[in-house]
């Protein structure tokens, strides 16, 4: 009796677990955008010249596949093109985020790479920027509710329950927006509820301070 169980111990032990997603390329639920604050990265980051010397507002940081709850990252192990590379590293505020984004995200888009960072540069150039935010010259407090309204007002295309805001230093400053997108990357569509969870508890107390450009 003992050698049985201890026989059936090491076939449990030795039978493969499936995993909740496979992280395989194109299986995923929908796209975010994040556009992160540029003067919130560089407070923390001064040294980087190649971004915090360019007087810069939102810019790209990425944009991601997405499943209800989670994401999947590094889909296979593709190496970036330089020509690719070199053909769409514009698009983000520093050259070299463009292979990051390729290698955590971009492999789990189930696109080419040059289609991946076209559709990445069509979906970030299709989002108007509200007036409030381009070049502010001294830092002003916002809510969660005032910038999901400021950039549903500007872009009336998104709602604000597209809308997700990632805070910095427990809550004090805004980071990044982030808007949800469908698997095509080309209609809103609402937050799923893990998002407005992470971004109630990254925000905290729903106002916080939008550094200036400098």
């Amino acid at each position: 009796m003992k050698q049985g169980l201890i026989r059936l111990w090491v076939l449990l032990l030795a039978w493969p677990i499936t995993p909740l997603h496979a992280d395989t390329p194109g299986q995923f639920d929908n796209y975010v955008l994040a556009l992160s604050w540029s003067p919130d990265y560089c407070a923390s980051r001064p040294d980087d010249t190649q971004q915090c010397t360019k007087r810069l507002g939102f810019v790209l940081h990425g944009l991601w596949p997405q499943y209800t709850n989670g994401y999947p990252e590094s889909c296979s192990t593709e190496r970036l093109d330089n020509r690719v590379k070199d053909q769409f590293s514009v698009i983000y505020p520093s050259p070299f985020l463009i292979r990051h984004e390729w290698e955590k995200h971009g492999t789990c888009a189930g696109l080419s790479q040059a289609g991946y960072f076209a559709l990445s540069a069509q979906v970030k150039n299709a989002v108007k920027i509200p007036a409030d935010y381009i070049q502010p010259a001294q830092p002003f407090k916002t809510s969660i509710a005032q910038l999901q309204s400021a950039f549903n007002k500007a872009n009336p295309g998104i709602p604000q329950t597209a809308v997700a805001i990632a805070c910095s230093g427990g809550g004090r400053f805004l980071q990044e927006v982030r808007i949800c997108l469908n698997r095509q990357g080309n209609k809103a569509m609402s937050c799923s509820a893990s998002m407005q969870k992470q971004m109630q508890k990254s925000c905290r107390s729903g106002d916080f301070l939008v550094r200036n450009i400098r």
